[in-house]
C-alpha cells in the first residue's frame, strides 16, 4: 500500500500544545460515561429542509435537531457523488488524497486500497471499546457503504443495529437514508405518497432560474420535496428508537447529506446545488443549543468531531478538523472535487473562500453534460436536451448545455446565488481570480491530489467492465449499447487530447 505523502502529513501535524490539550481532554472523559455517536447520512439532498427556509415542506424532526443543536450553514462535501463523498467521510480525508476520487472504484479487478497510515473512522471507535453498527431505516441488514477502496463490512461492523451491545457499552452507528433517490424508483415513491398527508404538487414549485419552467422539471422537484418530507419522518423514527432504547439523552447525532440533489446541475457538479449540504450536530448538554455557525466546514469534519466527543485521539494524518473543543480551527476555505463518474471522465475542482466560489474545469473542450448513462436516464434529461435543440431555453437555462466550458469560473455567491454570472474574465475581479487560482494550486500539491494523474486505461476498463456486464445480465440491451458508445467516446476524446 502506498504511504501518505510527507507533505500531506506535515501539513496535518498538530502542534505540541494542541496534542497536549487533546490528551487532557481524553483523560477527563475517561471517568465519564462515553457518549453514543450516531451519523444520519441521507442520499441526494440539497439544503431544502424547513429550518433552512424551504416553506413547501414540513420537517419537524430535522428542524428539532437544528433548533436544539448547532447548525452549520456553510457546510460542503468534498465530492459531489456518493462513493467518493462517503470514502472521504469514513476516513476524514479528501477522497483525492487517498485515491478514492473516481466513482466508483470497487467493481473491477483493479482494486484501490487505503494508503498507510489512513484508517476508517469506525476502526478507531472499535479499538476504543465502541460497538459498531451500520444500517438502514428498517434496522434490518447492513446499510449503504459504497467506498472506493477495499474493506470488509461484516468484519468491521458488529451488527446492523446497536441492540446487541454489552450493558453500558457505547455505540458508534450509522443510519443510511434513501433520501432524494425515493423519487427515482416508482415502488419506493409510492410509499412516500402513501404515508405523507400533505404532498407538494408541481403547481406549487418554483424551479431555479437555470432550469426551464417545464412540467417535467416541476414534477421532479415536487417529488424531490416530498422525499425531503418523507426523510424527516424517517428521522423521527430514528429518534423514537433511541428514546425507546433509553439512549437518546446520551447520543450525539450528526445529520447530513452525502451531496446535493441529483439534477442536471446538481449531483456530479460543483455548483451550490451539488455540494452545499445540510449539516447539524445535536449533542444534549455538550454544546450550546439553538445556534447557527456561519464558518466554512467540510463534511469530513464530522469524522474528527466524532472522535473529539468520544475522547479518542484524532490521528495526526487526518485532514478533518474538529468543530468543537481545544483543537477547533476555522477553515479559511473549502475545496470540492469531481472526477470520473461511472463512464464519464472529468476533473473539476472548486474553492470557496468568503463569498466567492472558484471553479476550475480541467477538460474545457468537453461539454458540461457529457454522455452519462446514469444521469441520462433521469426523466428531465431528454426534455432538457429537446428544449435546447428546439431553441426554447433562454441564455441562463442554456448554460449547462454548452458544448465547451471556460477553464475558470468565478462567482460572488451573495450577489449571484444561482452562479449564473461568471466573473472570471472581468478585469475588476482579476486579483480575486488570481488569489483563488493560487489557493487551488497550492491545495493540489499540499493535499497530494491524485486527480492530477489521469486514471490508467486498464483501471478505467476494469471498472467499466462490471458496469457493462450488469446491463447485459439484466437484459438492458439498449442501455448496454449506449454505455459502450459512451465509453468509446470517452476514449476518442482522450486520444484527441480533449
Amino acid at each position: 500500500m502506498k504511504k501518505v505523502s510527507k507533505i500531506r502529513i506535515c501539513k496535518c501535524l498538530r502542534s505540541i500544545a494542541a496534542v497536549a490539550a487533546m490528551s487532557v481532554l481524553s483523560v477527563s472523559l475517561c471517568g465519564a460515561e462515553k457518549p453514543n455517536i450516531l451519523w444520519i447520512v441521507v442520499d441526494d439532498m440539497s439544503c431544502d429542509f424547513g429550518y433552512q427556509g424551504q416553506t413547501l415542506v414540513d420537517t419537524p424532526h430535522v428542524d428539532r435537531l437544528a433548533h436544539e443543536g448547532v447548525v452549520f450553514s456553510k457546510a460542503y462535501v468534498t465530492a459531489a457523488v456518493c462513493s467518493s463523498s462517503r470514502s472521504a467521510m469514513i476516513t476524514g480525508m479528501y477522497q483525492t488524497s487517498i485515491g478514492a476520487h473516481n466513482h466508483p472504484s470497487g467493481r473491477g479487478v483493479v482494486k484501490q486500497y487505503l494508503p498507510e497510515p489512513v484508517r476508517m473512522v469506525p476502526e478507531l471507535f472499535k479499538e476504543a471499546g465502541y460497538y459498531l453498527s451500520n444500517t438502514n431505516i428498517g434496522f434490518k441488514g447492513f446499510g449503504k457503504a459504497d467506498y472506493d477502496f477495499v474493506w470488509d463490512q461484516k468484519g468491521l461492523y458488529d451488527a446492523p443495529d446497536w441492540s446487541g451491545r454489552k450493558p453500558g457499552q457505547p455505540f458508534f452507528a450509522q443510519v443510511q437514508l434513501f433520501g432524494g433517490k425515493y423519487r427515482n424508483i416508482p415502488k419506493r415513491y409510492a410509499q412516500v405518497e402513501k404515508e405523507l398527508d400533505d404532498l407538494v404538487t408541481p403547481d406549487q414549485v418554483s424551479v431555479p432560474p437555470y432550469y426551464p419552467d417545464d412540467p417535467v422539471f416541476r414534477k421532479d422537484w415536487a417529488e424531490y420535496l416530498n422525499s425531503v418530507q418523507y426523510t424527516d419522518r424517517e428521522v423521527g423514527r430514528i429518534l423514537q428508537r433511541l428514546k425507546d432504547d433509553e439512549v437518546l439523552d446520551n447520543t450525539i447525532i450528526f445529520f447530513m447529506t452525502d451531496h446535493g440533489i441529483s439534477q442536471a446541475r446538481g449531483k456530479q457538479f460543483l455548483y451550490e446545488e451539488g455540494i452545499k449540504i445540510p449539516f447539524v450536530v445535536w449533542a444534549p448538554g455538550r454544546i450550546d443549543t439553538g445556534t447557527t455557525r456561519d464558518e466554512l466546514i467540510e463534511h469530513i469534519d464530522m469524522a474528527a468531531t466524532s472522535l473529539y466527543f468520544a475522547g479518542i485521539d484524532i490521528p495526526e494524518y487526518m485532514q478533518a478538523r474538529p468543530l468543537f473543543g481545544p483543537l477547533a480551527q476555522p477553515r479559511d476555505y473549502v475545496v470540492s472535487a469531481r472526477d470520473r463518474c461511472d463512464e464519464t471522465v472529468d476533473r473539476i475542482r472548486s474553492v470557496r473562500k468568503g463569498n466567492y466560489k472558484y471553479i476550475r474545469n480541467f477538460y474545457p473542450q468537453r461539454p458540461y453534460l457529457q454522455p452519462n448513462l446514469y444521469k441520462d436516464k433521469k426523466p428531465f434529461m431528454a426534455p432538457l436536451r429537446k428544449l435546447y435543440a428546439d431553441g426554447k431555453l433562454n441564455s441562463v437555462q442554456s448554460l449547462i448545455m454548452a458544448e465547451t466550458r471556460p477553464e475558470e469560473e468565478l462567482y460572488h455567491l451573495v450577489d449571484d446565488r444561482w452562479e449564473i454570472r461568471n466573473l472570471a474574465e472581468d478585469p475588476k475581479h482579476l486579483a480575486k481570480l488570481r488569489e483563488m487560482r493560487g489557493i487551488l494550486g497550492n491545495w493540489i500539491i499540499e493535499s497530494d491530489d491524485h486527480g492530477r494523474f489521469p486514471e490508467s486505461e486498464a483501471a478505467y476498463d476494469s471498472q467499466l467492465k462490471g458496469y457493462l456486464n450488469a446491463q447485459v445480465k439484466n437484459g438492458r440491451t439498449e442501455a448496454a449499447q449506449q454505455l459502450q458508445e459512451n465509453i468509446n467516446l470517452m476514449k476518442q476524446w482522450k486520444a484527441e487530447g480533449k
